[in-house]
């Protein structure tokens, strides 16, 4: 098979394995493919863009009691689970009892999670809430299950030409889905049949959750060609939780 020649290669610093590297790209779609060459199975933008602001705001993050629902094998989920004694990684198995473990590792639905109230410091979700059906019972369950003063610092895709968000799919009260658009699928990292989009979020992201949770919401998107993070969806979303 013939090389996929370089489309864009340039020197900088990685926030996730916090050494100087090379950033390079063989597609001109930055957001999957713009890669740190030093990271232990590579890196992309938004995961660099999720890093360098939990460095940011929680440079002790080591200490802290992490959730992180359906983490990567690579980039952050990586460095976090070597790094923080605390972090506890989690996936939504549709056949499995919340709160039981499959294949070592615990099924919790964003939506109804079994923890306690109160029971850790950073939630962490990589592109995971525009596919769950209710994200309004996602947020509110993560405000839940963390102490004052906690964050949820998360990416999700915003769409710039969305004013208000869009439902892309609904789950009906039978267990059926109706499509409200062409199907849409991202890639899932336990399931080879992708992940369904079930919501395009907007410029209103904010005002939503907001209007879900007590949350404070801010939203960074970044363009910044030092740590690699030059893409579009570079937004990451950051909520904390009042103390």
């Amino acid at each position: 098979m013939e090389a996929l020649d370089t489309v864009a290669e340039w020197n900088g610093f990685c926030p996730i394995c916090q050494q100087d590297t090379c950033f390079t790209a063989k597609n001109p779609w930055f957001r999957d493919h713009l890669i740190c060459e030093t990271c232990e199975g590579g890196s992309i933008p938004r995961e660099r863009a999720l890093m360098l602001a939990i460095r940011q705001l929680l440079p002790h993050y080591a200490d802290l009691d992490i959730h992180e629902s359906s983490p990567a094998p690579r980039g952050v989920s990586q460095l976090l689970a070597s790094e923080a004694k605390g972090y506890l990684p989690t996936q939504f198995f549709p056949d499995v009892a919340p709160g039981q473990e499959h294949q070592g590792v615990r099924c919790e639905n964003l939506e109804r999670q079994t923890f306690a109230d109160a029971c850790f410091d950073l939630t962490i979700t990589q592109d995971v809430m525009e596919h769950v059906f209710h994200p309004e019972q996602a947020y509110r369950e993560i405000f839940r299950t963390l102490r004052p003063g906690g964050y949820h610092i998360h990416t999700t895709p915003i769409y710039k030409w969305l004013v208000e968000t869009q439902q892309k799919a609904r789950l009906e009260p039978d267990g059926s889905i109706t499509h409200l658009s062409e199907p849409e699928y991202h890639g899932n990292p336990i399931s080879g049949e992708g992940s369904l989009v079930t919501f395009h979020y907007g410029y209103d992201l904010a005002d939503l959750i907001s209007r879900w949770t007590p949350f404070d919401v801010e939203i960074r998107r970044y363009a910044d060609r030092t740590h690699g993070i030059i893409a579009e969806f570079t937004e990451v979303i950051i909520c904390s939780k009042p103390g």
